[in-house]
This record gives structure tokens, sequence and C-alpha cells, in this order.
């Protein structure tokens, strides 16, 4: 039978293409909001599919309610040794089968870990620290003014304001402290992985001699304590206690110190908000939580499912990799009305910034602290702080690493 318009069959639309994957993570435009290409997964499911460096489709977690839940379920793995386990970069693929304490490790072997080192990160102690921690700021700030304008912002106080505070925290020399940041840096931003390994190698090897020191000379560190309390009761072995000294020491002053510098960026381009701050200082500690939320610098936790989990209409297998844009949970606006405002008004104490669960950061404490008392003293001291150059000038760390300010300079 011979077609004719009437009898061909009518001609259907082509099936709407299933747009690509966003690839992760990308750089942001702009530091302190969300790169500009994570729009898409703003605007859909709590769940989505991303695309990693190595050609890898994991699931990305962007809902609010949905990352507190995942975050916080035993079927998700932070073991980064297991074979399926998402790796960001090449740099984070050349370590990935080292063990890490406290972060990469599981239940029941991080509660074992964690339970040793929660008294030194309570709100009693933390408390007790807030003087030391106002003096070291307070004599920063002097050399700062002696020097006089312009400064450096990040080398001359937002790096050794947390710097200092964990070392002594810890009982680690400061006099180490341009080793170990810049192993710190090589360890979190290569460039290549190599540097990557071997940045790791040298933080094993520094940390493995300082602890044989200490077992000969203790001091009044929590390391000390650790080699005493632990090392010697066979609690925790050699390796394992490397490992930790080493994570307590690169977060406790990293992840700190990006969030002064950036934070003290984005209050300056925010200056009706940092007026507001100036002339009600009781609201710092909603603004460091506005702040977190709103910076989200610790963008892209990695977990892989053991088992399979249903959730908001989707099932993540085991085996999948699974990340959680902190970025964008924390600008969710069912959670958060007009999450691109900065409003110290807002309740953001539920935000993401340092996870959920049972590996929710065991240093925020001492975190919001050091931020609280950094910024306040920083603008009391130097109420005409403003930027040495034009905003776009300044230079910010890419998107496979911890936010934040690569240098801030400033004057007053």
């Amino acid at each position: 039978m011979t077609e004719t318009p009437l009898t061909r069959p009518p001609s259907l639309p082509a099936p709407a293409a299933e747009p690509s994957p966003v690839r992760f993570p990308q750089d942001r435009t702009c530091p302190y909001h969300p790169p500009a290409a994570y729009t898409p997964l703003r605007e859909g499911r709590p769940l989505s599919r991303i695309t990693l460096y190595d050609g890898r489709t994991v699931w990305v977690v962007t809902g609010h309610g949905a990352a507190r839940e995942l975050l916080a379920d035993p079927r998700l793995s932070t073991d980064r040794t297991r074979p399926a386990f998402p790796a960001v970069s090449e740099r984070f693929a050349a370590v990935r089968d080292r063990r890490i304490a406290l972060l990469g490790v599981d239940d029941p072997e991080h509660h074992v870990q964690r339970r040793m080192l929660v008294p030194s990160f309570t709100l009693k102690r933390t408390a007790a620290l807030r003087p030391a921690i106002q003096e070291t700021v307070d004599r920063l700030l002097d050399r700062m003014e002696r020097k006089g304008p312009p400064a450096e912002l990040v080398n001359d106080f937002a790096l050794p304001v947390p710097s200092m505070v964990i070392c002594a925290l810890l009982g680690v020399p400061y006099g180490d402290h341009a080793f170990f940041e810049e192993q710190s840096r090589r360890l979190l931003r290569g460039p290549a992985a190599a540097d990557t390994e071997d940045a790791r190698d040298q933080l094993d090897a520094y940390f493995g001699a300082l602890i044989e020191r200490k077992e000969k000379d203790p001091g009044n560190g929590l390391l000390d304590d650790l080699v005493r309390d632990q090392l010697r009761e066979g609690t925790v072995d050699r390796e394992e206690l490397i490992s930790l000294a080493t994570i307590l020491l690169v977060a406790g002053h990293e992840t700190t110190a990006n969030m002064i510098s950036l934070g003290t960026f984005t209050l300056l381009g925010h200056p009706e908000q940092l007026t507001e701050l100036r002339a009600e200082p009781a609201l710092m500690p909603a603004a460091v939580e506005e702040l977190l939320r709103f910076l989200s610098i610790a963008d892209g936790l990695l977990r892989v499912a053991v088992r399979d989990i249903e959730i908001a209409g989707t099932t993540i297998r085991e085996g999948e990799g699974v990340v959680f844009s902190t970025s964008v949970v924390n600008r969710d606006e069912l959670a958060f009305p007009e999450p691109d405002t900065l409003d110290w008004h807002r309740s953001a104490r539920h935000h993401v910034a340092f996870g959920f669960g049972i590996h929710q950061c065991l240093g925020q404490n001492l975190a919001r602290a050091e931020m609280e008392i950094a910024l306040r003293s920083l603008f009391d001291r130097f109420p005409g702080l403003r930027l040495a150059v034009p905003a776009d000038a300044v230079a910010f760390k890419p998107g496979d690493t911890i936010q934040g300010m690569l240098e801030l300079p400033v004057t007053w």
C-alpha cells in the first residue's frame, strides 16, 4: 500500500535527550558562590548524576534533606581504600589506597578513634582556649599594624591564626610551620599526583620522628597524651597515630585559614552586612554560621554505597559512588529561603558545611571560636579595612580543593 499524506503515520517528536551529566568539580567564577555550571544541579532533583575527571559517572546529592539523611546512613562508606570509592582528581586517586584516620574509616574503628579525641574538642575545652586564641590574634594584628599597610592577609593573619592554635593544642612545634604548611598545600593542591604522594610521605616521616621524640621526652599537647595513653597501651599503633596527627594538623589549620580569608573577602564585598555586624557585635556567632553555609569551602564530600539505598525516588546501588556538593546543598531554597543572600538573621545552624552524622567535623567548635575571634578582632582593629586591589584581581583557589583565597591584599 502506497502511503498518502492521510495514511502516513504522523511524525512523532524525537524523545528529549537526557541532559549530559555536569562535570564535577568545577572552578567557581566568584569565590563565594557555587560554580555557575552547577546551576542545573540546583534546579533539579535532590539527587542527580555527575561526571568525574576520569569519566566515571556517580550520584551527586544536592537536596538538603536528602544530604542529611544520607550522611547519617551507615550504608554509605568513607573508606577510600574500597575499590569503588570515587576520586575527584588524579591527585586524590594517587593516595586513595593509603588509609586516613577519622575521615577515611567507618565504625567501629571510627568510633574508637573519635572517642579518644572528643574530650579535646568539646565546647567546654574550646571555651577554655578562647583567651589563648584571642592572645594569638592580637599578637598577629599588632604585627600587621606595626608593619603598616598594605598587608597580605592570608600569610600575615588568616593562615597563622589556626596554625598557631592547632600547634599549641597538639604539641607540634610552631617553628616547623613553614614545612608542614607547604606539605599541606602540596597534599591538597598538588599540582601533580607525585606532589601529593610526596607530601604525604614527608608528613608521615615528620610525625613519625616527632612521636619518637615525644616517647622519650613528653610534653603537654594532645599528641603527647595520645602517645602516653593510647600508643603505649596499645589502643593505637604507630601508623594509626601518625595518620591521626596528620589529619588533625592539616584539617586543623587549612579549613579555618580559608574561612577567615574568604570570610573577610566576602564581608568586604557585602558592605551593608558588614556595617550591621559592626553595629551589633552580638550577631557574630550567627554571622559565622551564615558564612559557613554561604561559603561551603569543603565542596565535595565523598562516599561509596556498600548496600542498595532507596531515597527520594532513586535507588543508589551497591558499589556506586556518591558525592555531596555542600555548596549546592547549603543553597537549597527549601531549607534556606533566598539562599544566595547573606543574612545574619536566618537560622543557618542546620547547614552541612561541617558534614553531618558520625563524621561531622570533630573540630567544629574550635573553628567557630577561631572565626568569631579573628573576624571580630580584625575589623575592630582596622575599621577602614579594604581591598588593596580590585576584587576581580584577587586570586582564589581552584574547584578541586578546599575553597579560599590564594592571596588577599588589603589596606586600611
